[in-house]
């Protein structure tokens, strides 16, 4: 299994999400949390980026809801989890990489 990366700064106020999509590697997940849910919208400024990507994208439903992003905002590749699902994603990934 590869590398759970976990991006919670929002792609308006750094590079974090374009840094670590270039820097990920086949089989590795991306979960985006906090701030950083607004680059799982289909006109943020990293759509292209993680359309582009083969790694598998979630995004935190309580941070979305708490920032108004609608599911109908997301693009297709982001799948939105709840706090159940992040943990099942840690036990999957062993290795966390928090940026």
């Amino acid at each position: 299994m590869g590398v759970l990366h976990v991006v919670s700064r929002s792609p308006y106020t750094g590079l974090d999400i374009s840094h670590c999509l270039q820097r990920m590697d086949e089989g590795d997940a991306l979960l985006l949390i906090a701030g950083a849910v607004y680059g799982a919208c289909r006109d943020s400024l990293v759509a292209a980026a993680i359309q582009a990507g083969s790694v598998k994208c979630y995004a935190l439903a309580p941070d979305l809801e708490a920032r108004g992003i609608a599911l109908e905002q997301l693009l297709p590749e982001v799948t939105p989890i709840d706090f159940d699902g992040f943990v099942d994603l840690a036990v999957a990934y062993p290795r966390i990489l928090s940026w």
